[in-house]
Formats: C-alpha cells, sequence, structure tokens
C-alpha cells in the first residue's frame, strides 16, 4: 500500500493526464482482490517513467534508513554489550559515511560497463546482505563492516540514480523526478526514527532487509535501460523503443535520439581528466562539488545522526524519541515541497530560501544550548530546540536535501557523468564522515553551541555562493546547460 501511495501521490503531483481508474466490481470482495485489481488497473493508465521511478527510489527508501540507523539503535547496542565506549560508537555511526566515500567510484565504473539498470540492481544486494548481519550476528566487527558495506552502496546510489533518472526524463520534468530522490529518503528516515525506538535490534533490522529485497525485486522487473547508454553502447533499435515506451505515442523519438547522439559524439571517448580540459567541465565541477560539500556543512548529517543525543543534551522537555519522530514527519512533509517548485521557482531560488532558513534556525538554536549549559537556566524555552530543528529541517529540505544532487545530475555531459559524479560524491561523503565521526567529540570539548553556530556560518556563506556562482538550470536540456557553462 504504502508502495501504491507512492505512485498515485506523485502522479497526481504532476498532474499528468489519464484516464480515471475503473470501478471493479470484484466477486470475492477481499482486501487483497480489490487492491490487486485496482493497482493493476491503475499501472495500465500512468506513465511507464513514474512507475521505473518510484521502483528505483525503493533503494533510496533503505538508504534514508541507514542515515537514520544509529539514532535510534546506538544506545540499544550498549544495552546489549555491542559496543561499550564513545569511540566505538562514533565508528558504527560514521562508517557508513566511510563507505559512501568509495562507492560513487566502484558502482561509477559499473555504470558506464554493465548499464544503470543493472548497476542499480547490484547497489540492492549490500544493503541486503548489510541488514541481515545486523540483524543475526551481535558482534562488533559485523556492525561494522555492515555499516561500511551498507555505506558504499548509498555512495553509489546517490552516484547512479540521479544520472539514471536526469537521462531517462524529459527537461520539463525532470527536475520533479529528481527530487523524489528526498522523498523517499525522507520516508525512510521517519521509518527508522519511528519504528527503531520500539523494537529489537534484530526485528529492526530484519524489517529494515525487506526493502532492499523489495527494490531488486520491482526494479528488475519494471525497470528500463537509459537511452544514452544504450545509444553509446550502439544499441540504437533498443534505446528507441525504449523512449518510445516511456514517452507514449505521438512523442518526437526521433529529434530525442538525434539530441543524445550529437552529444555522445561531442564528447568523444571522455576519461578522468577530461573534467579539467574544458572550461564548462571545470566550472560545474567546481559548482557541484562546493555546493555539495556545503550541504553537509549545514550539519544536517551530525543532526540526523545522533538526533536523541542532540535533544538529550539540549535540554528539551520533551521525549528525545517523540523529538527524532517529529523530526522525520517534518522532513517527510518538507520533501513534497520541492518537487512542486523546483521547476517553477528554479534551483537557485529554492537553495537561498533554505540557506537563509537553516540561518535563522540554526543560530538561535546554538545560542540556546550555549546559554542552556553555561548558565543553568532557559527552561521556560525548553520547546526552543524542537521548534528550532523543525524550522531547519523544514528549510533544508526545501533546497539542499535535493536540489545539489539535481544540480550535479545536470551539470556534466554524458560520457563523463558518471566519473564526474564519482568524484563529487566521494568528496561530499568524506566531508561527512569527518563530520560525523567528531561530531560529538567536538560537541563535548567546545559545546554543542557553538557546533550549531559553526554550522549557521557555513550556511550564510553558501547563500552568497549560490547567488554568485551557481547557474539556473530549470527547464533547460542538458545540451543548453553545457552550452551555458562553456560561454
Amino acid at each position: 500500500l504504502w508502495y501504491v501511495n507512492s505512485c498515485i501521490v506523485f502522479f497526481l503531483l504532476d498532474k499528468v493526464r489519464s484516464p480515471r481508474i475503473k470501478t471493479h466490481q470484484v466477486e470475492n470482495n477481499t482486501v487483497i482482490s480489490v487492491c490487486v485489481k485496482y493497482f493493476i488497473d491503475y499501472l495500465s493508465y500512468m506513465d511507464n517513467l513514474w512507475v521505473v521511478v518510484c521502483s528505483g527510489n525503493l533503494i533510496t527508501f533503505s538508504v534514508g534508513t541507514a542515515i537514520t540507523w544509529a539514532s535510534p539503535e546506538l544506545d540499544k547496542l550498549e544495552e546489549i554489550n555491542v559496543i561499550s565506549n564513545q569511540d566505538q560508537r562514533s565508528w558504527v555511526s560514521s562508517l557508513f559515511q566511510l563507505g559512501g566515500l568509495f562507492g560513487p567510484f566502484v558502482y561509477g565504473f559499473m555504470a558506464d560497463k554493465v548499464g544503470r539498470k543493472n548497476t542499480i540492481l547490484a547497489i540492492g544486494v549490500p544493503l541486503l546482505v548489510g541488514y541481515l548481519l545486523m540483524a543475526f550476528v551481535r558482534e562488533l566487527a559485523s556492525f561494522y563492516v555492515s555499516r561500511f558495506i551498507i555505506g558504499l552502496a548509498t555512495g553509489g546510489m546517490y552516484a547512479v540514480l540521479p544520472n539514471y533518472v536526469s537521462e531517462i526524463s524529459e527537461k520539463a520534468s525532470r527536475g520533479t523526478f529528481s527530487c523524489l530522490l528526498n522523498v523517499f529518503q525522507c520516508s525512510g528516515m521517519l521509518f527508522c526514527y519511528a519504528v527503531g525506538p520500539y523494537t529489537s535490534v534484530v526485528v529492526f533490522n530484519f524489517i529494515l532487509a525487506i526493502f532492499p529485497a523489495a527494490c531488486i525485486i520491482l526494479f528488475y522487473l519494471l525497470a528500463i535501460e537509459s537511452p544514452h547508454y544504450l545509444i553509446k553502447t550502439g544499441q540504437y533499435d533498443l534505446a528507441k523503443s525504449t523512449i518510445e515506451s516511456i514517452r507514449g505515442k505521438g512523442a518526437n523519438v526521433e529529434s530525442e535520439l538525434a539530441m543524445i547522439e550529437k552529444a555522445i559524439e561531442e564528447e568523444g571517448r571522455p576519461s578522468v581528466k577530461d573534467i579539467c580540459r574544458s572550461k564548462g567541465n571545470k566550472k560545474a565541477f567546481l559548482i557541484t562539488v562546493v555546493l555539495l560539500c556545503f550541504q553537509q556543512l549545514t550539519g544536517i548529517n551530525a543532526i540526523l545522526t545522533y538526533a536523541q543525543t542532540i535533544f538529550k543534551d539540549s535540554g528539551t522537555s520533551i521525549p528525545p524519541e517523540i523529538c527524532s519522530m517529529i523530526i522525520g514527519a517534518v522532513q517527510l512533509g518538507a520533501s513534497f515541497l520541492t518537487p512542486i517548485f523546483v521547476d517553477k521557482l528554479g534551483r537557485k531560488m529554492l537553495l537561498i530560501i533554505s540557506a537563509i532558513g537553516m540561518v535563522l534556525s540554526e543560530l538561535p538554536l546554538g545560542l540556546y544550548s550555549h546559554f542552556y549549559a553555561h548558565q543553568k537556566e532557559g527552561s521556560n524555552l525548553s520547546y526552543l530546540p524542537i521548534v528550532c530543528l523543525v524550522v531547519f529541517i523544514l528549510t533544508y529540505n526545501v533546497g539542499f536535501a535535493q536540489v545539489p544532487w539535481t544540480i550535479m545530475a545536470e551539470m556534466f555531459p554524458t560520457g563523463i557523468r558518471s566519473k564526474a559524479a564519482s568524484l563529487v560524491t566521494a568528496a561530499c561523503l568524506l566531508l561527512g564522515f569527518f563530520i560525523v565521526k567528531y561530531f560529538e567529540q567536538m560537541s563535548n570539548n567546545i559545546g554543542l553551541g557553538v557546533c550549531f553556530m559553526i554550522f549557521s556560518v557555513c550556511c550564510a556563506v553558501s547563500t552568497i555562493f549560490v547567488k554568485f556562482v551557481v547557474i539556473e538550470t530549470s527547464k533547460k536540456s542538458l545540451e543548453e546547460i553545457q552550452t551555458e557553462l562553456n560561454s
């Protein structure tokens, strides 16, 4: 039902015109039979592209659970004597980001060799194995290994899936489809916050293993290969039939094929060195690396990873588990805003609004935490931490959560897109590793409030960068973006 609901919500969100779903007269009026009838009837009318994108984003749901997994699980691992000190806590949390550092290179290479579809299927395997390992093996080493390989898959997902979605989408809806990644990711985060505190380590991790397994099955059955990859490997007829299947009757298939062929021919035989050989590629690399580093410097991963600990230390009167669920729910709700406005307001406007909102939320949170920790007063403002973090999560998801990944998928030519995305994603996750690894240590040494004030300054600087350096890519074809970058 969650999968069906996701398809329906985004199908309506993009205002795709389709006939109404027919009403079935079901002889055996059971819940299962009714759901199956409506599901089959719905899929027969909706755009194939929506089915493909939602199926692929089930892997993003699993990644979302991995991002917030540590928040409800670290204390439980201490209770069952799997971890015993702060250093072990930090490694269990941060090995996820360290694994993500290598994921883009492994899966980025695979994307160019075996295709985007097969690579996304392969990404699901470490997620499945990692969660099963954490469910049934209670050794610290197994959690280290599991978090590392889950991070490996996460890095691959960030490098491959946005590019895949960008390549199969039309320019008018590319932003909307790309931003679905964040919606599914936030759904996974909320699921983790809501279920994790109330289930055992075994049950919780076994449940989480179901989602990558479902993704592997559904994506194998429903997904298509990227037309860009098919043309690049000489499979012209298959590329044509693929475009026809996702664009529908009446689409100008020949024109789209010609544009893709032209773009690939102009690229020649690319290598990593090509990133530095043209003005457009160097500018694209600078923009995407700095933008995704600013994403990490907002403090988002530290907040999501240590949410319950942060709420305990900040002195809020609301139970930390409830605060985490509120944050997850707000994040999911806010993630629906980006697909709606990303192509209407543009990428830059959303990023600027997002950065300003994060400054206005993290700065007062930092001042409050610093004042409360040293003066032992301020209990009359105990609601402030949850209010500030709700505003932070809301404004983060409006822009910086997904728009940088969307821009990354749009900036580079087809030939170097996977390689460039691998390098950019690795830089982002490397910075994320250091932030998550040392956040608790920094918080203990300089104070939680000072950490949040540093994050707010980074958000303020990012506003300037977006205003004067980042180019607008909304409603432009990938070829038009390349022309602007090279001008």
